[in-house]
C-alpha cells in the first residue's frame, strides 16, 4: 500500500505567496508625532501669512484699478469697489500712449534677455575652463562689482552714454544691460560643477573651444540657463533707473518710466489712483505669467550637473 504524503511547497512558491499577502494585507499608515504635527501646521500658518501680506497689495491694486477717482480716494484699501468700472483701463489705451510704452518694453527685454543669457555664458564659460593671465583678478572685479550699489554708477553711465552718442537711443537703454556681473557669476559657478571629461571627447574629435561650449556644455548648463533667463527677463521688464538716465523723448518710454510719469502727474491733475494701479496690473501680468510657466524648471545650479 502506497501512503500520500502531503507535498510540500517549494521555497519560489512560499516565496510568491507571502508577496501577494503583504500586497493583499492593508498598509499602515505612519504615524507622525504629534510635535512634528504641530510644527508642520506653525510652518503652515506662518507661510500663509506671509503670502497674504505680499498678496494684498496686489489685490488692493486690482480693485483699486475698477474704482472711480472720487472712490479711490476715499476708500483706498477697500477690496469692493462701490461701482465697478473699466473707465482707467479704457483710459490707457484712449489718452495714455500704453501700447507705445508696452511695445518698447517688450521690444527691449527681449533682446537684452536674450543678450543677457548669451554674454553672460560665454564670459561665465571663459572664467571656468580658459586659461590666462589675470583670471582671477578678473573674477575677483565681478565679485567687486556685485558689492557696489547700481544706483552710483547711473551717473557716470549717463557721461559715458552722452561720449559715445548713445543718449536718448534705442542702443542707449540696451547695450548697458547686455551683461550682469550676477549673470556672469551664476554661470561661472555652475560650469565649475560641471566635469571636464566631458568634454574631452569633443576636443578629441576636433570641435575647438565655442564649438565645445555651444554642443556640450550649454545643454548641461539648462536649469541655469533657464534662472538666468527668468531674473534677466523680470530685471529689464522692471528697470527703471537706467531708463530715466538714458533716454529724454517720450517716445522712447518703456512701462516703468510711463507708470512714473503718471504717478509724478506729468499727464493730468488729479491723483489718478485707479489709472495708475490699472497701468501696474497691466504691467505685472507678463512677468507673472512668465515665472508661473517655468516656475517647476527654476532648479539648483548643482542639480544639471549631477545628471550630466
Amino acid at each position: 500500500m502506497s501512503v500520500d504524503t502531503p507535498a510540500t511547497a517549494s521555497p519560489v512558491e512560499n516565496r510568491a505567496d507571502a508577496t501577494s499577502a503583504d500586497r493583499s494585507a492593508p498598509k499602515r499608515r505612519r504615524q507622525v508625532p504629534l510635535k512634528v504635527r504641530s510644527g508642520l501646521w506653525l510652518s503652515y500658518l506662518i507661510l500663509v501669512l506671509l503670502a497674504l501680506v505680499y498678496i494684498y497689495p496686489f489685490v488692493v491694486s486690482v480693485a483699486a484699478s475698477f474704482k472711480t477717482d472720487a472712490d479711490a480716494t476715499q476708500n483706498p484699501l477697500s477690496l469692493v469697489p462701490e461701482t465697478i468700472t473699466f473707465a482707467a483701463y479704457d483710459r490707457l489705451f484712449t489718452d495714455v500712449p500704453f501700447p507705445l510704452w508696452f511695445g518698447n518694453t517688450v521690444f527691449i527685454s527681449i533682446v537684452v534677455t536674450l543678450g543677457r543669457v548669451f554674454f553672460d555664458s560665454l564670459a561665465g564659460y571663459a572664467l571656468s575652463r580658459l586659461k590666462f593671465r589675470g583670471r582671477t583678478s578678473v573674477f575677483v572685479g565681478f565679485i567687486a562689482v556685485l558689492a557696489v550699489p547700481s544706483v552710483v554708477l547711473l551717473i557716470p553711465r549717463f557721461l559715458i552714454l552722452k561720449e559715445l552718442g548713445m543718449y536718448d537711443t534705442y542702443a542707449g537703454m540696451i547695450v548697458p544691460l547686455l551683461s550682469t556681473a550676477a549673470g556672469v557669476f551664476i554661470m561661472k559657478q555652475f560650469f565649475d560643477s560641471i566635469p571636464v571629461s566631458v568634454e574631452e571627447a569633443a576636443r578629441i574629435d576636433g570641435a575647438g573651444t565655442f564649438r565645445t561650449f555651444w554642443t556640450i556644455v550649454l545643454p548641461m548648463a539648462r536649469p541655469a540657463l533657464i534662472t538666468l533667463f527668468i531674473l534677466s527677463f523680470q530685471g529689464s521688464w522692471n528697470e527703471l533707473a537706467h531708463f530715466i538716465v538714458s533716454r529724454q523723448s517720450p517716445e522712447l518710454n518703456t512701462l516703468t518710466t510711463g507708470v512714473a510719469s503718471l504717478v509724478s502727474g506729468q499727464l493730468g491733475m488729479g491723483n489718478q489712483f485707479p489709472l495708475q494701479l490699472a497701468a501696474a496690473v497691466l504691467m505685472t501680468i507678463p512677468v507673472a505669467i512668465l515665472f508661473f510657466i517655468f516656475q517647476r524648471r527654476i532648479m539648483s545650479t548643482t542639480e544639471g550637473a549631477e545628471k550630466g
